[in-house]
């Protein structure tokens, strides 16, 4: 099946590729972020990595007027921003899909402005692209590698307790806050009052951001969504345009029969030093 045109690889990705696959009597090479108990810990679970992937995409966000006294979506922000993060994705997943990997872990997303031009930002999706080493399970999610930004630890913790990640998901919110008006700042001089304005929008805000993203877990027929985090930030905008973007991994469990193995406490060398020197110090007195 051909590949959308916003999906299509450099040709340059596309010789990295190939080489690391080790063709043409080549030996594979893989390259990764993982960190060494990483490695170990996806190797225990029979995944193996197969290469850094990388998705990228400068776009060029557009401008909407607000009113300055009224608290509102800025739709055409909040649609340019998140498009702007699906292409990175989508094309990192791409580049998975080459290398015939079966998901994505540790994937993180980067936005930077650039220096030349304040409405242009770079974003930037990027993750280690992973194989499941035996062929009975299908790990792919509608044909395409699954993505989880869960680090390799928690990784391997999710897949022992029955559950499975099949997609990254996000929702994102661009919000005017609006101003206060001259009567309401003489209101609240001197007092300790909430400002409900400011708590309606920001509540408003992250809700939106927080919906959408459930949107798309139920769209992948997720069970539930695990590794939450909110970024709030308001870029080169008017200070009281803030863009509220949440994120996480969206799971389905793998065995409905599954058994959880039973947590077990594990005292680190370092807490037993520690404990040690108390009991000398407590020992001496």
């Amino acid at each position: 099946m051909p590949r959308k045109q916003d999906e299509q690889l450099p040709e340059a990705a596309r010789e990295r590729l190939r080489a690391m696959r080790g063709q043409d009597g080549e030996e594979a090479l893989f390259t990764s972020d993982l960190s060494v108990n990483e490695f170990l810990l996806l190797q225990e679970t029979n995944f193996a990595p197969a290469a850094m992937v990388v998705g990228t995409s400068i776009y060029h966000i557009g401008v909407q007027q607000q009113r300055q006294n009224q608290n509102e979506e800025m739709v055409v922000l909040s649609e340019a921003l998140y498009h702007a993060r699906e292409l990175a994705m989508r094309r990192m997943v791409a580049e998975a899909h080459e290398l015939g990997a079966d998901g994505i872990i540790g994937v993180r997303i980067k936005v930077k402005h650039l220096e030349w031009n304040p409405d242009l930002a770079e974003f930037i999706a990027l993750g280690t692209a992973v194989y499941y080493q035996d062929s009975h399970f299908d790990w792919r999610v509608h044909g395409k590698p699954f993505t989880s930004d869960l680090s390799g630890q928690d990784f391997w913790t999710l897949l022992h307790s029955g559950h499975r990640p099949v997609g990254m998901v996000m929702g994102n919110c661009v919000y005017h806050v609006a101003h206060q008006t001259a009567g309401q700042w003489f209101k609240t001089v001197g007092q300790n009052v909430e400002m409900t304005n400011f708590t309606e929008a920001l509540y408003e805000a992250r809700e939106l951001a927080m919906e959408r993203m459930q949107n798309d877990a139920e769209k992948l027929g997720a069970s539930g969504i695990v590794g939450v985090d909110i970024h709030e930030g308001n870029y080169a905008w008017s200070p009281h345009i803030i863009e509220f973007f949440t994120v996480g991994t969206a799971i389905a469990p793998m065995d409905a029969n599954h058994k959880i193995p039973e947590p077990h406490l594990v005292l680190s060398s370092n807490d037993e030093m520690r404990t040690s020197k108390i009991k000398a110090v407590e020992e001496d007195y």
